[in-house]
């Protein structure tokens, strides 16, 4: 990136100034060999989302941003509906409420690696996983509907999980304002055999050691310690969020014009938040939201009984459940002001200080979990939000590609991957090898490098490594 027009205000923190047709400055947060190795397409893209009606403080970039559409991937904007905000589905994203789930096994790295190919194997044929996968479940218009209004409460109900684990997901499992009605048949058709399914690209199953900690007490508060073994689970909404993003995009394509917004690039078809299609579009992303929070339910289930074959009487409660695909109404206080404003995060996850009143209790003092899914084959993080909650609560979410999928194929064979991997004592389950080679561990950024910006700018803290050890891969 040409960092030329961007003022350093720290070590890990660079503004554009507002000029033009920004009506905010961008912050970007990285450290100086992030900035120079991220896309010149995400300055772009940084500036222009800067330019959207009612957009509040700044448009900003978390340290894994790399192009995405419309929005960066790694956006986050706030926009107030009392000044003309508007609701952006490039600003959401396609897999709208993708997030990660870790639950505690209450094993370690030594009771896995005794039984670690057997739990491998029966994870892979238990978690449906790859394109178009289908799960067991089939849902009818009612039950359909009943999950698109219930999430992860309705999964509960169904019987997968109990009630213990709604206490720590976002929304409690269930997002209020859900309208089924503004979901079109075609996404409903697209989610009926898709519960329960991790899906493809950079989505999985992952078991993993905690390697290292940086804050014990967060970590005590968290359930943490060296060498316990956690399970993450990284999916989204499945076919039924790429609908609704799709659907709704091109219909706020179009709308655009009579609702006097100018877009200096499609990809960033929005709505008003006080219009009928913005109401429409954000009772379908929370139906969506509902839908994911319910998927990474079922699949809690499933891993649990799972795990029950191999480790009989491990139970695997659930330490949290995090998004990063999502548009939120949040009270956030601007120039010492509470204002109620909609949060857009593509790609970048919640990050609620201390003391939050939406934190569970038992986290409440040390913060927010938030959860960093590293590359395959690499590190995943734990970290904590912190006190001041910059970027209006936000951090990262991940690693964030450094090249293509394509690219990445063309570097690297999905089974040398594997092999490569397993040397090192980390063993892959996947139904496609190119899916293997499209997501290899240097096809993205350096997750460590990212969190320590993270935890440099303030974002989030530090709390824990982990490493892995089996990785079911979509």
């Amino acid at each position: 990136m040409d960092i030329s027009r961007l003022e350093q205000r720290g070590p890990v923190e660079w503004c554009l100034p507002a000029t033009g047709r920004m009506r905010v400055p961008g912050i970007i947060f990285a450290s100086p060999e992030l900035m120079e190795a991220m896309d010149d397409k995400v300055l772009e893209q940084v500036t222009n989302v800067a330019g959207l009606p009612g957009i509040v403080s700044a448009s900003y970039a978390m340290p894994d941003a790399h192009w995405g559409y419309g929005f960066p991937i790694g956006g986050v904007a706030a926009f107030d509906a009392e000044e003309g905000g508007v609701v952006s589905a490039g600003g959401v994203g396609f897999d709208i409420s993708c997030g990660v789930r870790t639950l505690h096994t209450g094993l370690t790295r030594a009771d896995i690696e005794a039984r670690q190919a057997r739990l491998a194997d029966l994870l892979y044929a238990r978690i449906p996983a790859g394109l178009g996968s289908t799960g067991g479940l089939h849902l009818a218009a009612a039950g359909m509907e009943a999950m698109l209004k219930g999430g992860a409460r309705w999964a509960v109900k169904e019987g997968y999980g109990t009630t213990a684990d709604l206490a720590r997901i976002e929304e409690s499992g269930c997002m209020a304002g859900a309208d089924p009605e503004a979901v079109s048949e075609q996404a409903k058709k697209r989610q009926r055999d898709e519960m329960g399914t991790l899906g493809s690209g950079n989505h999985y199953l992952e078991l993993q050691v905690v390697a290292e900690l940086f804050d014990p007490l967060v970590a005590r508060a968290f359930g943490l310690a060296v060498d316990d073994v956690v399970v993450s689970i990284h999916c989204g909404s499945r076919g039924l969020g790429h609908q609704i993003g799709t659907d709704y995009l091109r219909e706020m394509v179009l709308a655009a014009p009579a609702a006097g917004i100018i877009l200096s690039d499609r990809e960033l078809a929005c709505a008003p938040l006080k219009s009928g299609l913005g109401q429409r579009y954000l009772g379908a992303m929370r139906a969506a939201i509902n839908c994911a929070l319910a998927n990474r339910q079922i699949l809690t289930q499933l891993t649990r009984d799972a795990f029950a074959e191999v480790f009989p009487g491990v139970i695997l409660p659930l330490l949290y459940d995090v998004s990063h695909n999502t548009c939120k109404e949040e009270i956030h206080a601007v120039d010492g002001i509470k204002r109620r404003l909609f949060v857009h995060r593509k790609g970048a996850t919640r990050a609620f200080s201390p003391g939050h009143p939406e934190l569970p209790a038992e986290y409440r003092q040390a913060g927010q979990p938030v959860l960093i899914g590293g590359s395959m084959g690499t590190a995943s993080y734990i970290l904590a939000g912190r006190a001041g909650g910059r970027a209006f609560g936000s951090a990262c979410h991940g690693a964030g590609r450094a090249m293509s999928r394509h690219e990445a194929t063309r570097r690297w064979h999905g089974r040398a991957v594997v092999d490569e991997l397993a040397a090192r004592g980390i063993l892959i389950r996947s139904p496609s090898s190119r899916g293997v080679a499209e997501e290899a561990p240097l096809a993205y950024k350096d997750v460590g490098a990212v969190v320590d910006a993270s935890a440099a700018a303030g974002l989030a803290g530090k709390v824990a490594r982990l490493a892995p050890l089996v990785c079911v891969k979509g």
